[in-house]
């Protein structure tokens, strides 16, 4: 079942000069419920606007994108949006903003109380539902907002660079804890990146991006078998294989992408 269809879509931005400028160009890409996608790209070449057209946060500027077989008119139900900056509230406890997501869509204190309890839990910060943001580690952080963001179940994560603040050793573990929670959940999961091996290693298909405007250049099925533990499979043959293979690919544009940056800075 196709979840999300994106028909070639293009995104314009109107610039503080007047002009027009084009983050995303004629992007057509299918997600099927329960697939993991990652999309990389040159920095700056528009994989959040990808996510912003899905989200409902920006509509098309030409072309069509539709979540469940619906346009996309405003924010879809059933969609998560994990950012890479917090999305918490620093003057509620964990409990509470975890638990915010249930009480907007209507649940009781109890009952919202309840679900944030258990998925608190889940990720593994049980006994800290008293604490404050500022109390917290950077991955203690990261695993509030996962909780924030799957206590409201949805059928769409989107999640942009969730991980890349974090040093590489607490990375490995959010990323094999994202694993394991969106396992068997049937959601499809939208996960911009720049980092390919981060891509490989959670994703079951990678889409390669162009330099800005960012147009789809190729996609790639992972063919790792699951589950997955993200240190140990960064070590096989296969994954080695893979990467070199998207890395051939997604070369060039970085490259192209470089020189662009570097000659509006000269």
């Amino acid at each position: 079942m196709t979840l999300v269809d994106i028909k070639s879509a293009t995104k314009r931005f109107l610039t503080s000069a007047g002009t027009a400028h084009t983050a995303v160009q004629d992007i057509t890409l299918e997600i099927a419920a329960g697939e993991f996608v990652a999309v990389v790209g040159p920095t700056g070449c528009g994989k959040s606007t990808t996510l912003s057209l899905v989200s409902g946060l920006e509509p098309p500027s030409e072309g069509t994108v539709t979540v469940a077989g619906k346009p996309v008119r405003g924010i879809p139900e059933g969609v998560g949006y994990m950012f890479q900056s917090d999305a918490m509230l620093p003057w509620r406890t964990v409990l509470a903003n975890v638990a915010a997501g249930p009480a907007w869509r209507g649940a009781g204190k109890a009952e919202a109380h309840a679900k944030a309890s258990d998925w608190i839990a889940r990720v593994g910060l049980a006994g800290f539902e008293g604490y404050y943001m500022h109390q917290l580690s950077g991955g203690m952080r990261k695993r509030v907002a996962l909780a924030q963001t799957l206590v409201n179940e949805p059928s769409i994560l989107l999640m942009d660079e969730p991980f890349s603040a974090l040093d590489v050793q607490t990375r490995a573990l959010m990323q094999n804890e994202l694993l394991q929670l969106w396992s068997g959940t049937n959601a499809a999961v939208i996960f911009v990146t720049h980092d390919l091996e981060e891509a490989i290693t959670l994703a079951d298909r990678v889409v390669v991006m162009t330099a800005s405007p960012a147009r789809i250049k190729d996609s790639f099925d992972i063919a790792l078998p699951r589950p997955r533990n993200v240190e140990e499979i960064r070590m096989t043959p296969e994954f080695i294989h893979i990467y070199k293979e998207i890395w051939g690919c997604l070369a060039a544009e970085v490259a192209i992408a470089r020189k662009a940056g570097a000659s509006r800075v000269a």
